[in-house]
Formats: C-alpha cells, structure tokens, sequence
C-alpha cells in the first residue's frame, strides 16, 4: 500500500468519525467512497468507525467484477450507488452518505428541497431532489439515486437518507455538510407558514457567484 493510499484510507476514517461527533451520522448508518486511481476505497460494513485501521476499508475495482472487493471485511451495504456513482461521474472523487436528522426528516417526507436558500446552487440546480424509496443496499436503489442525481451533487433517498458527491473527500464533505444545513432551514421555514422561493433569475445569478466560491471551486486537475 502506498503512502498515498494509506493517507486516503486514514482521511476516509476521519471524515466517517467527523460525521457522527457532528451529528451528521450516528452509529455506522452512513458510509463514505473515494476514488484511488482504478479503484474505490470504501468504508467496509458494520465496522464502529472508532475501530477502523487502514487496512479495513475495502477496495472495489472501477473495471471488473461488479462487486468483486478486496479486503479484510465486506464493503459497505450501499456499495452499489457508490461504485455505480464513481462509474457514471468520472469528475467525481468521493460519495458521502448519512442519515442526517433533517435530510432524512424530508426524505420520510419524500420532499425535495426547493430553491430557498441561494447554497442550493452549489449542488449545481434549483433543487434538490428526493429519489424513490428502493430497498437498501439494492440496484434499484442505486439506479434512482444517479437519476437524482443528474446535473447535481447531491440528493436524498426517500424514507432513507441524503448522497453529497463531490470531486474530492474535502468537497463531498463540505456538500453533506451543507445539505444539512439546507434541510434543517427548509424545514424550520416549513413551520412557520413556507418559504418565500427565489426566483428563476436569482437562482441564475447566485449560480454564477457560486462558482467562484470557496469549496464550490473544481480542484486543478492533474495533467
């Protein structure tokens, strides 16, 4: 394992147990993927993130075997929408999936989070959409959640939990983070009589200063 590979698999352990001391996450519901060059890390199944080691988290093949891993340990329940993400988007670098109290609250609902903070743009549209229920861990799950994901950087999963993708773990992260945050001010507006939406040109406008803002920025690529 390369010294690179290792720092990737201790950031991936750290973001995981960032996730809960925040309250993003709580037990080992969620689970976080990164992309290292043909394959993708991923946090392994059932595993308390306090007790992860480098060498625990598994490692799927970008081309090959679908499912096929290599590891001490099975890798994540979800880690179909995962490799199917990493697949389908190759621009993105790493998926973070939590059970966040407030997304998840919408996604019981099955709402989507409409245009009522400008952040949502930084998810790359107007809204953010609520995939159908599917079963966990299933390919019908992950096939719903690239459609709601098309154009965006992130969604949530009906009666489930929220996706933020992003080109690096920094920026996956950062979107989770957020997303939160726009689910618990959605639905803080919800109760006190709805939000007031922005408009189309707005949600243009903020669209634009977004992409210059901050983590929203794409990361050079290496050439």
């Amino acid at each position: 394992m390369s010294k690179r590979e290792k720092a990737l698999r201790k950031a991936i352990i750290a973001a995981c147990r960032e996730m809960n001391a925040s309250g993003l996450n709580q037990g080992t519901a969620g689970n976080i993927s990164a992309r290292y060059k043909d394959r993708l890390l991923i946090t392994p199944s059932g595993i308390p993130y306090d007790e992860l080691e480098p060498e625990m988290i598994a490692a799927l093949p970008l081309n090959g075997e679908y499912g096929a891993y290599e590891g001490p340990n099975k890798p994540s329940s979800e880690w179909r929408f995962h490799l199917d993400i990493a697949k389908a988007r190759p621009e993105i670098g790493a998926t973070v999936h939590t059970h966040a109290p407030y997304a998840t609250t919408l996604a019981i609902a099955r709402r989507e989070i409409p245009a009522c903070h400008y952040m949502v743009t930084a998810f790359g549209g107007a809204e953010i959409r609520c995939a159908p229920y599917r079963k966990f861990g299933s390919k019908e799950l992950s096939e719903v959640a690239l459609e709601a994901l098309q154009g965006r950087k992130g969604c949530l999963l009906a009666n489930h939990g929220m996706i933020a993708i992003g080109a690096d773990l920094e920026r996956a992260m950062w979107l989770a983070v957020e997303l939160e945050a726009l689910a618990r001010h959605y639905y803080q507006a919800l109760l006190i009589g709805g939000p007031v939406l922005l408009s189309e040109e707005e949600i243009v406008e903020a669209g634009e200063l977004m992409s210059g803002y901050g983590l929203a920025v794409e990361p050079a690529r290496d050439a």
